[in-house]
C-alpha cells in the first residue's frame, strides 16, 4: 500500500512539473511574441504623431554640429532603449545604404543615452551615421522617439516624420532627402 501511494505522489509531482515547464514555455512564448511584434501605427497613433511634428523653421540646436557641411541633414532622434527606434532599424540601414555617393547629405544620430551607448547600439544594428550627439528630448523641442527631422544649412527643419513610419512615409522621407534618382 505504502508503494502504491509512493508512485502515485511521483507520477502527480511529475505531471505537475511538466505542467509547469508547459506554462512558462508558453508564457515565454507570448512575452516573445509581443516583444519582437512589429510596431503598428492605427490611425489614432498617427493623428497623435503628426501633432507632435517638429515645426518647419524651426532651429534644431546641437552643440559642436555645422549644418552647414552639406545641403540637407537628416536628424534622427533616437533611443537605445525605444523599441519604435529598433522596429526602425530596417528602414535607417536602407537611409544609410542609400546616402553612400550622396556627399550633399548627412546623417545625425541624436540619443538622450551617452555617444558610446548610442554608437554600440548604431554598430549592432548596422546603421552608419556621419556623426552621433547627445541631447535630451527637451533640448531638441522632440516629444517622442523615433523622430526623423531633415534640416537645411542654417539648421532650420524642413520636414519631420514621428514615429515608426508606415511605408508611404519612409517612401516620403526618401523623396524629400534624395529626389527621383
Amino acid at each position: 500500500m505504502s508503494q502504491k501511494i509512493n508512485n502515485l505522489h511521483q507520477t502527480i509531482q511529475s505531471a505537475a512539473n511538466i505542467a509547469i515547464i508547459i506554462v512558462t514555455v508558453l508564457l515565454a512564448g507570448v512575452a516573445v511574441a509581443r516583444y519582437m511584434q512589429p510596431a503598428r501605427s492605427d490611425p489614432s497613433t498617427i493623428a497623435r504623431a503628426e501633432s507632435r511634428k517638429v515645426t518647419p523653421g524651426t532651429k534644431i540646436q546641437l552643440a559642436n554640429v555645422d549644418y552647414g557641411k552639406s545641403d540637407k541633414t537628416l536628424v534622427m532622434v533616437l533611443s537605445t532603449t525605444c523599441r519604435f527606434c529598433t522596429a526602425s532599424v530596417p528602414f535607417y540601414q536602407k537611409l544609410a545604404q542609400r546616402k553612400e555617393g550622396h556627399e550633399d547629405l548627412r546623417l545625425i544620430a541624436v540619443t538622450p543615452q551617452s555617444v558610446d551607448e548610442a554608437k554600440e547600439y548604431l554598430g549592432k544594428h548596422g546603421v552608419a551615421v556621419d556623426e552621433i550627439a547627445q541631447a535630451s528630448l527637451d533640448e531638441m523641442d522632440v516629444s517622442g522617439t523615433p523622430t526623423l527631422i531633415q534640416v537645411d544649412k542654417t539648421g532650420a527643419a524642413v520636414r519631420s516624420w514621428v514615429g515608426k513610419l508606415p511605408p508611404e512615409k519612409e517612401a516620403e522621407v526618401v523623396q524629400s532627402l534624395f529626389g527621383s534618382d
